[in-house]
């Protein structure tokens, strides 16, 4: 495999900092960027001192200067709790910040990835979503912030493909869970596991029957190298999660099961513009990208409990 140099924009967050280890453990040369404000420096600790990898305290909202052969966008805060912090800012990281990437990109003549989201399908009317469906999102809403910006970058890596004749790829995630989830990020999975684990309530919102589907990173980070990969002049979107469809009253059943704990769940109203429903149809992946997730939900989930187990131990 020949080496690249490679730019992970939010390489010390969640996704980032598995797609960081996967490329340096495949001999690339790894630069992660990030400011920090979700990623974290113990993400990406096993890799500090290697010499393919580098880390760079950095916010895409300002330009950078380097030279890469392919440049991974990860760079955006991803939970609700995080994105509608500082709204005007998770807005800025989207759209100024995909306009600095691809300024890099055009200048290097660099592959550039988009990770884009399941979020620009908003709360759909059709199920599962192909990528063919716009979506249905609320432009006043408090998750506009995240999903709008979304939506405006993918519009930006388009015109910059058409203008400029960039290799873009753009991939829309779905639901991903995994070692790396913040503790605090407000996401199902971790919440669930922090007060399983904590035998704390597990809290729901509604009545626990709306649904998401639940890929796991390793899965994912497959479908993000394939996409990036993909030699063809295929640009995207394309939706990667996993379209095994589970209720939220489900989901937090296993992870009482799976943790033996003692929590009760208890119940809290549905937040404004919540989707109801979540799948990916994931037909373009299975044919372009030849992916599809091969990790159950249990097998997952276990070894995400075993990771926060562990981060409460250290925590205290």
């Amino acid at each position: 495999m020949e080496q690249k140099k490679v730019l992970v924009t939010g390489g010390a967050g969640f996704l980032g900092s598995h797609l960081c280890q996967r490329l340096v453990d495949q001999g690339h040369d790894v630069l992660c960027v990030d400011n920090f404000f979700t990623g974290s420096k113990n993400n990406v600790l096993s890799l500090l001192g290697k010499p393919n990898f580098e880390l760079m305290r950095h916010d895409v909202t300002f330009p950078l200067y380097v030279e890469v052969d392919q440049i991974y966008n990860l760079a955006c805060p991803a939970s609700p709790v995080h994105y509608q912090f500082d709204p005007v800012q998770t807005t800025k990281t989207s759209v100024h910040g995909a306009i600095n990437v691809l300024g890099l990109a055009k200048r290097v003549k660099a592959r550039i990835l988009q990770a884009s989201t399941s979020e620009v399908y908003g709360d759909p009317e059709i199920h599962p979503q192909p990528e063919t469906y716009r979506g249905r999102v609320n432009t006043f809403g408090p998750r506009a912030c995240y999903d709008e910006g979304k939506r405006c970058a993918e519009t930006l890596f388009h015109d910059y493909e058409q203008q400029h004749d960039l290799s873009i790829r753009v991939m829309r995630i779905f639901n991903t869970y995994g070692p790396h989830m913040h503790p605090n990020d407000g996401r199902v999975v971790s919440n669930f596991i922090v007060q399983a684990l904590k035998n704390e309530p597990i809290t729901l919102y509604g009545d626990g029957s709306q649904t998401r589907s639940f890929c796991y990173v390793d899965d994912l980070i497959d479908g993000m190298m394939a996409m990036m990969a993909l030699e063809e002049d295929k640009t995207g979107p394309v939706n990667v999660g996993n379209p095994d469809e589970y209720s939220i009253r489900e989901l937090a059943e296993k992870i009482v099961a799976l943790t033996g704990s003692k929590s009760e769940i208890t119940y809290r109203p549905l937040p404004q513009d919540d989707p109801t429903q979540r799948c990916p149809d994931i037909t373009k992946a299975k044919k372009l990208l030849n992916w599809q997730p091969s990790t159950k939900l249990e097998e997952g989930l276990a070894k995400t409990i075993s990771y926060f187990d562990q981060l409460l131990k250290i925590s205290g």
